[in-house]
């Protein structure tokens, strides 16, 4: 994905400016990509940007007007119109469609600007007045930021592959990591993949002076929302309609085309809800699958129509499977081997939401601010008999960690916010990123802190989403939603209709990855019926369970019965040739498994074998 990245050292040496064109390089992945470099010989630092050509961030390196002060700065800020006209009283120059103002930000008021921020970002500052270097991330560190310290410098960037570039030493695995991942589908506290590869904490301000000190600051603490007094609950209503009513036209700002990815729920609608559109301005998309249009896709097609706005089915097709190991191999590249490779569609799809526009608005993260969605982050169960004896021990010690995580949130929101979603759901960000621009408004500063004063126990139900959706457009509120809820229906009419979908939900779920292994037993013996085909595609648009067993299954068999990947010292072979063989001949459901143990082996075989 684009990002920064660079070394910081008392003394630079040729080989650093070399290496810095190799990480710049390696983070060079679509063509539509611009980048650049910095070098301070003097300060000791040396720094690369990639960026989307034409986005938020394409100014890059930024200057005051004394050039004494630059910036390289990936990801956005959405600020409201005043704040250029402030800055434009105090004679700075600037275009306030990109980046470039943001330098005079810390001219104005140091290195306190940050907590002016709102957004996902990354940046380097070098302060050549004062010789010191500051690194610093988003509150949530979204745009994450990884570090390696040696001996002589201090390299970071926005993807561990351009540490792992130049520095060969950390090419290995941190089994701490490898356990976390196959607990819980990510890496915890500040740790990596990678031996000695550590993540930035979210908030971080590191300085680095000119006699080789580091400062480590943190901008931003949680107890600064979490210890907002409460708001009486018709009262925090208006807030919020009318808090959400300012926000929204922050992220329907830019010079590039926006388009909105509209899904059946209820988070995109309360966007197109209280948005104020202009008819035809916002091309709308849906992801679709090959079987048939799931309810996502009609639901969606209902309230563009509504909005009057262009709808458009992106669909999961058989190009897609034809040429599944180039995307599997490219999400676990981008994403530095986090990723899933059952979501590698993400890539896939998202490249075919670029043509229509480069910046995706979604209702991301919606449900956990709005309802209060929370545990995603948890440990799984796992096979037991998959994985050595020494890998098992990290394997159950992440769980105890999650323990801890939840214990030292001060509030339910912040476990959502600054665990869950930074840890857990940051790789589709990243591979969705690597394609195009996502916005979502629901991490917005002035809604969050709002929401943090609104009492828990009201959060945990859907009425405030569907009264705003109400609210902003009767018409939208009697749509009902993919699974059912909302809609204009009556009793026992609602509760018949909400009861169907969710059957299906579940019987698709149960055709999936959630079918019992006694069910794939009896469905192989009907396999000719294709019973499958009743249920898949109404609600989800990825089968893998289908996928792995019949056009991945060379694939599949490839990857993990080669003998470089069951020799691999933390895997049982035989118990993985067990579960490759009775998923491919499909009498048994292995399904996570085997998406767990081909991303392991694409991590070995992309960042600790590859040069």
């Amino acid at each position: 994905m684009p990002g920064i990245t660079g070394i910081i050292s008392k003394s630079l040496q040729e080989k650093d400016k070399m290496d810095l064109q190799l990480m710049v390089e390696s983070m060079l992945h679509e063509s539509f990509y611009v980048s650049g470099t910095y070098v301070n010989d003097k300060i000791g630092v040396c720094a690369g940007w990639i960026c989307h050509e034409g986005s938020f961030s394409d100014c890059m390196p930024v200057w005051n007007e004394k050039k004494n002060i630059v910036m390289i700065f990936f990801g956005e800020n959405f600020t409201d119109l005043e704040l250029f006209d402030q800055l434009k009283a105090k004679h700075h120059r600037f275009d306030n469609s990109n980046a470039s103002y943001i330098i005079h930000l810390y001219e104005e008021y140091g290195v306190d600007f940050l907590r002016m921020m709102n957004g996902w970002f990354s940046g380097i500052l070098i302060d050549i007045r004062a010789g010191k270097v500051i690194i610093f991330n988003d509150r949530y560190a979204l745009q994450r930021i990884f570090y390696y310290k040696s001996k002589n410098a201090f390299y970071f960037a926005s993807e561990a592959k351009a540490l792992l570039k130049v520095c060969p030493e950390l090419r290995e695995i941190d089994l701490k990591g490898l356990g976390e991942m196959i607990s819980c589908n990510c890496t915890l506290e500040h740790r990596s993949l990678f031996r000695n590869v550590f993540l930035l904490p979210g908030s971080a301000a590191w300085c680095f002076e000119q006699d080789g000190s580091l400062k480590k600051d943190c901008y931003f603490e949680t107890g600064t929302w979490e210890n907002q007094p409460w708001l009486e609950k018709d009262f925090f209503y208006e807030r919020l309609k009318e808090t959400v009513s300012k926000i929204l036209p922050r992220y329907f700002r830019s010079t590039q085309k926006i388009g909105i990815s509209l899904t059946g729920g209820l988070d995109t609608r309360v966007i197109m809800a209280n948005m104020d559109m202009p008819a035809g301005k916002y091309p709308c998309y849906t992801f679709g699958g090959m079987y048939r249009d799931c309810y996502d896709v009609k639901v969606a097609r209902k309230v563009a129509e509504t909005c009057q706005q262009a709808h458009h089915t992106l669909y999961l097709d058989n190009q897609f499977l034809e040429n599944f190991n180039k995307y599997a191999e490219k999400t676990s590249y981008i994403s530095d081997g986090y990723f899933d490779i059952s979501n590698s569609y993400e890539i896939y799809l998202n490249n075919l939401a670029r043509k229509i526009a480069p910046i995706r608005i979604t209702g991301n993260y919606g449900g956990e601010i709005l309802r209060g969605i929370e545990g995603m982050l948890r440990a799984s169960p796992f096979n037991e008999e998959l994985y050595s004896p020494d890998i098992k021990k990290n394997v159950r010690d992440a769980g105890d960690t999650i323990a801890a995580l939840y214990r030292s949130a001060g509030h339910p929101m912040t476990t959502n916010l600054f665990r869950e979603i930074p840890l857990f759901r940051n790789h589709g960000f990243v591979c969705e990123q690597s394609q195009l621009t996502p916005r979502t408004p629901y991490l917005d500063n002035d809604l969050v802190s709002l929401m943090y004063r609104f009492p828990v126990s009201f959060r945990s139900t859907k009425d405030l989403t569907l009264r705003l959706i109400r609210d902003g457009n009767q018409t939208l509120g009697e749509i009902p939603t993919d699974r059912g809820v909302g809609g204009n229906a009556t009793f026992p009419m609602s509760s018949l209709m909400k009861a169907y979908y969710e059957f299906l939900f579940k019987a698709e779920y149960a055709y999936n990855y959630g079918m019992p292994q006694w069910l794939a037993k009896i469905d192989h013996v009907f396999m000719s019926m294709h019973f499958e085909k009743l249920f898949l595609g109404r609600h989800k648009f990825a089968h893998f369970r289908i996928w792995y067993r019949d056009e991945l299954a060379d694939y599949v068999k490839s990857i993990l019965l080669d003998d470089k990947s069951l020799a691999r010292p933390y895997l049982n072979r035989k118990e993985v040739e067990k579960m490759v063989h009775g998923h491919t001949k499909g009498d048994a459901n292995y399904t996570t498994e085997i998406s767990k143990l081909l991303k392991l082996e694409l991590i070995h075989r992309l960042f600790v074998e590859k040069n």
